[in-house]
C-alpha cells in the first residue's frame, strides 16, 4: 500500500470528476477503468481533493499497477493512494517513469533497460492504455516491467 504522486496537469479530463461533492465519482472512475480496457475490476474509488483512494482485491500485481495508472493519468488527479490487494502469487513490481518532453517508447527503453530495441516491452506493458507505441504525452506515467 502506497500513495504514488502524478503530474496534475497531464492526463485525461474527465467531467467533473474532482469538482467537490461530486456523488458519481467513484462511478466515473469505475466508468474510465473499464474504457481504457481493463474490464470491471473488484476496486472502488473515492476522490478526496486531488488524491484519488482506490480498494479492493484484483488477481495480479500486473492488474493492479495497471489501474493504478488509469486512474493517475486523468487531468487533475496528483496522487493515487493504493489500497488494493493483490489476490494471485506476489511478483516484482514495476517501476513507474514519468514521461517528458521529447522522450520516445524506445528513448525511455534505452534509459531504463539500456537498449532502445526493447520500447515493445514496455508498451506490451500499458496496453490497453496505449493504443500506439508513438501516443504517449509529457506528464504520463507509465509501467516499466522488470527486464
Amino acid at each position: 500500500m502506497s500513495l504514488l504522486s502524478f503530474v496534475k496537469e497531464a492526463g485525461e479530463k474527465l467531467l467533473d470528476l474532482l469538482t467537490p461533492g461530486n456523488a458519481n465519482a467513484s462511478e466515473q472512475l469505475k466508468d474510465h477503468i473499464s474504457k481504457v480496457g481493463l474490464g470491471n475490476p473488484n476496486v472502488q474509488a473515492t476522490v478526496d481533493g486531488d488524491k484519488v483512494i482506490v480498494t479492493g482485491e484484483v488477481s495480479s500485481q500486473e492488474e493492479k499497477e495497471k489501474i493504478l495508472l488509469a486512474v493517475g493519468n486523468i487531468a487533475g488527479v496528483g496522487s493515487v493512494d493504493d489500497q488494493i490487494t493483490v489476490t494471485g502469487p506476489v511478483v516484482a513490481a514495476a517501476v513507474f517513469v514519468t514521461v517528458v518532453k521529447g522522450d520516445t517508447l524506445s528513448a525511455i527503453s534505452k534509459r531504463v533497460y539500456g537498449d532502445a530495441n526493447l520500447y515493445n516491452k514496455i508498451f506490451e506493458a500499458n496496453k490497453p492504455m496505449l493504443s500506439h507505441p508513438d501516443k504517449i504525452y509529457p506528464g504520463q506515467s507509465l509501467r516499466i516491467p522488470p527486464k
